[in-house]
C-alpha cells in the first residue's frame, strides 16, 4: 500500500495504522528485512499525518482570515 492508494487513508486510519507499526517494531521478534519494512511503512504513514495535519491547519488559517476585519473596515461605521 504506497503511493495514490496512501492519500486516500484519512488522518485516523494513517495514525491507527502508524501507531500498530511503532508498537510491532518495538516488540521486537521481527527479522531485519521486516522490521526496515515496517520502517519504510511508518515513515510513509507518518507523511500522510502531516500532510493532512497541514492541510487541516490551512484550511482553519483560511477560515479565520476570512473573519478578520480587513485593513479599512476596523472601526468605520
Amino acid at each position: 500500500m504506497t503511493g495514490k492508494v496512501d492519500e486516500a487513508l484519512g488522518y485516523e486510519q494513517a495514525r491507527d495504522e502508524l501507531i500498530e507499526v511503532v508498537r510491532r517494531l518495538e516488540a521486537g521478534g521481527t527479522t531485519l528485512e521486516e522490521s526496515l519494512a515496517l520502517w519504510e511503512r511508518g515513515e510513509e504513514l507518518a507523511k500522510v499525518c502531516r500532510r493532512r495535519l497541514e492541510g487541516a491547519r490551512a484550511r482553519l488559517d483560511a477560515a479565520l482570515a476570512e473573519g478578520e476585519p480587513k485593513d479599512g473596515d476596523a472601526g468605520a461605521e
